[in-house]
C-alpha cells in the first residue's frame, strides 16, 4: 500500500481520543469520505484496540505506535505496544463475546476484513493489523 502515516502516542487515556482524531485526518487525506461504511467501524476498531493497548500493555509499553496504510482498495492500520501477550483474536468471540477484541474481530469480518496479530522479533511486543476493504 503505497500511503503511509505513523502515530507515536503515550500508552495514557487520551491516546484514545488523538488515535481516532488522527485515523479521520488519515482517511481524509487518502480520499476516503467520513460517509464511506468502512469509516465509523474502523474508528471503532482503532479506538478499542489502543484502549486495550493502554489499559494492558502500559506498564510495559510507556508508548503505543499506530501505524495506517491505504491503497485504491483498502485501508490497513496496526496498534503495536512492547508487551508480550498476544491475544488471539477469534477465540475472542467464544471466550468473551461482547468484549473489545470479540467487537474488533465481529466488525473486521462484517465488513470482509482481515485481523492478524504479528509478534515483534524479538517477543517483547505485537501489532494488531487490521486490513478493511474500501
Amino acid at each position: 500500500m503505497p500511503y503511509r502515516h505513523v502515530l507515536d502516542v503515550p500508552a495514557v487515556g487520551s491516546a484514545v481520543r488523538i488515535a481516532r482524531e488522527t485515523t479521520e485526518l488519515v482517511l481524509l487525506e487518502c480520499g476516503v469520505g467520513l460517509h464511506h461504511p468502512s469509516v465509523g467501524p474502523a474508528l471503532l476498531i482503532v479506538a478499542e484496540l489502543v484502549t486495550n493497548a493502554v489499559r494492558h500493555a502500559a506498564v510495559r509499553s510507556p508508548m503505543i505506535t499506530v501505524t495506517y496504510a491505504h491503497g485504491q482498495a483498502a485501508f490497513a492500520f496496526a496498534v503495536h505496544d512492547r508487551h508480550p501477550y498476544q491475544p488471539a483474536l477469534f477465540g475472542a468471540q467464544a471466550t468473551a463475546p461482547g468484549s473489545g477484541l470479540a467487537t474488533v474481530v465481529e466488525l473486521t469480518m462484517e465488513l470482509g476484513g482481515t485481523a492478524v496479530v504479528r509478534p515483534d522479533a524479538d517477543g517483547r511486543g505485537k501489532a494488531i493489523w487490521v486490513t478493511l476493504p474500501l
